[in-house]
C-alpha cells in the first residue's frame, strides 16, 4: 500500500516564467541567431540531465567560480548542439552573459495544486525531496505549497544529494513509513527515478513533453494528476 508521495521541485512542481526556451531564443536573437523557442524544449531537457548528474556528483557550493563557469558553458554547449546550432566558445560566452541579464521567477505548473490537493484528500503524506543549496521555505510559502507538504528534505539540510540514497531515506524517516510505501515523482531519469528505486521507493517519471522515450523500465506520467493511477 502506498502511504506517501514525494516530489522533485524544479521542472516537476515549478517552472521558470518566462519559460526558459523563450529566453534562450530571445538571447540568441540579440546575438544575431534566429530560432523558434520550441526548438529548445528537448535540448534543455537533455542538458538538464547532464547538469543534474554533475551537481549530484559535486554541488555548486563545493565548486570554484572557474568550475561553475565551465559547468554552465558545457550546459549551453549541449543546448546549442542539440538544437543544431554551432556552439563556438564566443557564442557560448556571449549567451551566458545575455542569460544572466534576464529576470525569471518560479511559478507552479497548472496541474500542481489540483494533483496535490487530491492526493492529500486521499489521506496520503506529501513531501518534497530536492537538490537545492538554499532555504526554500519562503518560496514554498509564496507558492502555496507549505500547507500541502508534510515532509521537506533538501540537499542543504542533510548534506547528501539525489541520487544518493541518504536523502531519500531521510524523507522516509520523517514520514514514518516503509520505503516500499512511497512513490517519488521527478523529471530526471538517472537522478530521480534510478535514485528513488535504489532507495526502495517506486520512482515515477514525469515526462511532460514526451521526450524521454529511452526510459522504458519505469512508470511514466505526462501530468501530475495521473500520479493517482500508480497508487
Amino acid at each position: 500500500m502506498i502511504r506517501a508521495v514525494f516530489f522533485d521541485l524544479y521542472h516537476t512542481l515549478v517552472r521558470y516564467d518566462p519559460p526558459r526556451e523563450e529566453l534562450q531564443a530571445r538571447a540568441l536573437k540579440d546575438l544575431g541567431i534566429n530560432a523558434m523557442p520550441e526548438v529548445f524544449r528537448r535540448p534543455l531537457i537533455v542538458a538538464d540531465e547532464f547538469i543534474y548528474q554533475e551537481l549530484a556528483r559535486s554541488p555548486l557550493r563545493q565548486r570554484s567560480s572557474e568550475d561553475k563557469m565551465t559547468l554552465y558553458s558545457r550546459y549551453q554547449e549541449i543546448v546549442l548542439k542539440e538544437a543544431g546550432i554551432e556552439a563556438s566558445k564566443q557564442l557560448i560566452f556571449s549567451l551566458l552573459g545575455k542569460m544572466q541579464q534576464f529576470d525569471m521567477k518560479l511559478v507552479l505548473f497548472d496541474d500542481v495544486l489540483p494533483a496535490l490537493t487530491d492526493l492529500k484528500n486521499r489521506g496520503l503524506i506529501l513531501g518534497l525531496i530536492s537538490n537545492v543549496d538554499r532555504d526554500i521555505t519562503s518560496l514554498l510559502n509564496e507558492l502555496g505549497l507549505l500547507s500541502l507538504l508534510k515532509v521537506i528534505v533538501t540537499s542543504q539540510d542533510i548534506g547528501h544529494n539525489k541520487p544518493q540514497p541518504e536523502i531519500f531515506h531521510e524523507a522516509i524517516r520523517q514520514a514514518g513509513i516503509k520505503n516500499s510505501e512511497a512513490i517519488y515523482v521527478g523529471d530526471q531519469y538517472q537522478v530521480d527515478i534510478v535514485g528513488a528505486n535504489k532507495a526502495g521507493m517506486k520512482g515515477v517519471l514525469l515526462d511532460r513533453d514526451g521526450y524521454l522515450k529511452g526510459a522504458v523500465d519505469c512508470p511514466r506520467v505526462q501530468d501530475l494528476t495521473q500520479v493517482s493511477e500508480h497508487l
